[in-house]
């Protein structure tokens, strides 16, 4: 839960002081003349359109039912982020869609991966998702020889490279540097994979880190837009103040869910999770962008009765068969959690539907009320 009784931390740079000591007879400004903003989920547009209220609207990437982890751009998009003054994102992990069009984009253009904002809680990734951590000792192991055998050929094909190299060292001394200066290269390289793929990118889901790319959103549009600089700083005081009050709300929902096994379609919901103290049983699938096998599916079947989980959640981005699959022959209640907000109306009232949605299925389901 958020504290309330301490201070908010606060992402004040010198451009949005500078921005408020510029703007203080700035009263209320018409919609659409302020910076042209992108944002690329659901989630991420609806905090900077709360941010942007009275300004202007920001531009929405993946809509409706998309999945970040399949999207592809439409030539409007690509059109919406060349115009783009600021470009707000999760992160490489999360939108790779992104990755080479960020790259290509203007100079000018501010872009903010906000799994890098101050102040925010960070998860480490589970691997294999909450299902790993509860299987037994002999089920982990067959789990890993057959998930894990593409990987244990990449390090076979490490160590006969390595090898090579190491003939190759005695053979050609003349060119040590050369070989450090790529040793050097790959081991900065892998230590980026290592700091990004563990990391759960899918971090909106706690209301105390939205309240942190908040601050880190509307610091970033006085910097870049100082004459708006006092109408972003409302608007962040007003919804930092809403997201606390969501805060108790769900804290309040979710109590009574401690200890009650459950299953999700994959494993998105870990700051949830986390802040409510809620205790999933497993996740259907590992990847959302890789769909389960039958032997998958077996397994969480097999973990349903185990665990006597009472739900079982579809996502709408994904075949919602899976879960009719999975909870047949098993006395598991099916409901639909959804992580980015596929059907409700975008805008700055979108989070907060969001979470209440989120708050409601589980306890619904979970619980068998009504």
């Amino acid at each position: 839960m958020i504290p309330m009784e301490a201070p908010l931390p606060r992402t004040v740079t010198t451009a949005l002081v500078a921005g408020i000591a510029v703007s203080l007879s700035h009263g209320t400004v018409s919609a659409g003349d302020g910076p042209a903003v992108v944002a690329s989920i659901k989630p991420i547009h609806s905090l900077v359109a709360a941010v942007m209220q009275g300004v202007r609207e920001p531009v929405l990437l993946v809509q409706g039912g998309g999945s970040p982890h399949t999207y592809a751009l439409r030539p409007s998009d690509a059109a919406a982020l060349q115009s783009a003054d600021a470009v707000f994102w999760v992160g490489e992990e999360l939108e790779t869609f992104l990755d080479g069009p960020l790259e290509a984009l203007p100079q000018h253009a501010t872009i903010l991966a906000l799994a890098d904002a101050p102040g925010l809680t960070l998860l480490p990734s589970r691997e294999g998702g909450v299902w790993e951590g509860h299987v037994h000792d002999d089920e982990q192991a067959h789990e890993d020889e057959h998930e894990h055998e593409d990987e244990h050929a990449h390090e076979d094909e490490h160590a006969h490279e390595d090898e090579h190299a190491h003939e190759d060292e005695h053979a050609h001394e003349d060119e040590h540097a050369h070989e450090d200066e790529h040793a050097h290269e790959d081991e900065h390289a892998h230590e980026d994979e290592h700091h990004h793929g563990q990391i759960d990118m899918h971090l909106w889901l706690d209301p105390a880190n939205a309240i942190a790319m908040t601050h880190a959103i509307a610091g970033t549009l006085a910097g870049i837009d100082p004459e708006h600089a006092v109408d972003y700083h409302a608007n962040e005081v007003a919804l930092v103040e809403r997201l606390q009050a969501l805060d108790l709300q769900l804290a309040d929902e979710l109590a009574p869910l401690a200890g009650q096994p459950y299953i999700v379609f994959h494993d998105a919901y870990q700051y949830l999770e986390s802040v409510y103290g809620l205790t999933p049983a497993g996740s259907i699938t590992i990847s959302p962008d890789r769909p389960p096998g039958a032997e998958r599916l077996t397994q969480v079947r097999d973990r349903i009765r185990q665990s006597g989980a009472l739900c079982v959640f579809a996502e709408p981005q994904f075949e919602p068969r899976l879960v009719a699959t999975v909870v047949e022959g098993t006395e598991a209640r099916t409901a639909t959690l959804d992580p980015l907000g596929a059907e409700i109306a975008d805008g700055p009232d979108l989070y907060f539907t969001l979470l209440e949605q989120l708050g409601s299925a589980l306890s619904t389901c979970v619980l068998g009320s009504s």
